[in-house]
């Protein structure tokens, strides 16, 4: 009876509290639903986040794969029009003066720095061998004559008996035939006198041309001799000099006969010669890339010294300068000097260049470059054609 009561009383307290909450079984329902939502969102949004971390991994991945690189775009450099060149002056003429006797210097009469006129007297060399062979071929001279004259006697005589039979023909041939001889004889006899003669007129030294003495070897008392070849004196003509420059090859083509230029010295500041070009040489030197010039510059009051150093400055030259890139840009390699420049659509294209001047922090490119080019700075060496880069800072050139 107990049981039945608890029971009872169970189920009338379940159904007194089912009366009193009749909507609770569609509470739980809309928890569950709620709940569920929010798992789904939470699991959605963790997809999401995780495809974006995916997505974001392999863009810095396939950024990480691209070079990051610096690029410097080519500027011209020093105008070379009015750049000074190196210069060396020289005499208009200049001659060292020798001897073509043997002997001994008798006098000399000028000493050095004078200035001679053409024909001067500058020394005389006593030469007494030469006197001597002078006055033996004088002698033999006089007794070829004597010779002579006596084989045109007999050769006349012969010549006149041998038509009468008195001589035969052979021996009138052997008369014909010594005057010959003698004749000959005579003129070698002459030659010989003539030869010293004009090796006597050698003990005098005269200057050549009108200038002034340079250097002297000699003094009196001196031992001559022709064959050591010594030079007595040097002869130099300063009144109009000649200037010669090393033009490199970026002007040589700017260079033409009859072409102004400025020549200033070191020693004599402020002061600017007025120089012609003269000639040059043509072609340029193999061993320096550069074209010979002379050029003339009067000195009538010679303040300029010859052998002295000075600067030349050409004028009238219109003359685009070349290109210059940093020296971190180039690529030297057994393919020779090369430039990597990054194209329009970020691919590098490696391209050979021709170097000129070294300007210590940039260097002169004479080929192979624009204006416009993008040039990477301190490339690498395993960077090939069509390799992908990415340009870092502001990008500049063309189609930037």
């Amino acid at each position: 009876m107990n049981a039945q009561s608890h029971d009872s009383t169970s189920l009338a307290q379940t159904s007194k509290l089912k009366a009193m909450n009749p909507r609770s079984p569609k509470k739980f329902s809309l928890l569950l639903t709620v709940l569920a939502l929010l798992l789904g969102l939470g699991v959605a949004s963790g997809i999401i986040v995780r495809s974006r971390q995916k997505a974001a991994l392999a863009v810095e991945t396939r950024e990480l794969a691209v070079a990051t690189v610096t690029v410097a775009s080519p500027k011209p450099g020093p105008s070379t029009s009015g750049m000074p060149l190196p210069a060396e002056i020289k005499p208009w003429v200049e001659t060292p003066i020798l001897a073509r006797a043997n002997g001994y210097l008798k006098h000399r009469y000028v000493d050095i720095g004078d200035h001679v006129d053409a024909g001067q007297l500058l020394a005389e060399i006593d030469t007494p061998e030469l006197r001597q062979e002078y006055a033996r071929a004088q002698g033999q001279l006089v007794q070829a004559q004597e010779a002579l004259g006596l084989a045109k006697m007999y050769s006349l005589r012969w010549a006149t008996l041998v038509g009468s039979g008195s001589v035969s023909i052979q021996e009138n041939a052997d008369k014909q035939s010594d005057f010959k001889l003698k004749a000959a004889a005579v003129e070698s006899a002459r030659a010989e006198v003539r030869r010293l003669e004009k090796l006597l007129s050698f003990n005098r030294l005269t200057a050549p041309f009108a200038g002034i003495i340079t250097a002297r070897n000699i003094d009196s008392g001196d031992l001559i001799g022709a064959a050591g070849g010594k030079e007595l004196f040097h002869l130099a003509q300063t009144h109009k000099l000649r200037v010669f420059v090393q033009a490199p090859q970026t002007m040589a083509l700017g260079i033409r006969s009859g072409q102004t230029a400025t020549v200033t010295l070191q020693e004599l500041p402020g002061r600017e010669f007025q120089a012609k070009v003269v000639r040059t040489a043509g072609v340029m030197a193999a061993d320096s890339r550069t074209l010979l010039v002379e050029l003339e510059v009067d000195n009538p009051k010679e303040e300029i010294l010859a052998g002295s150093y000075a600067q030349v400055r050409f004028t009238g030259m219109k003359m685009d300068a070349a290109l210059t890139l940093p020296v971190n840009t180039i690529l030297l390699s057994a393919k020779g000097a090369r430039i990597c420049v990054v194209q329009d659509d970020s691919t590098v294209e490696l391209r050979p260049v021709k170097l000129g001047r070294d300007y210590g922090q940039m260097i002169e490119v004479l080929s192979g470059v624009d204006v416009e080019d993008q040039v990477i700075v301190n490339p690498s060496e395993s960077l090939e054609n069509g390799a992908s880069v990415s340009i870092s800072g502001p990008q500049t050139g063309k189609g930037r």
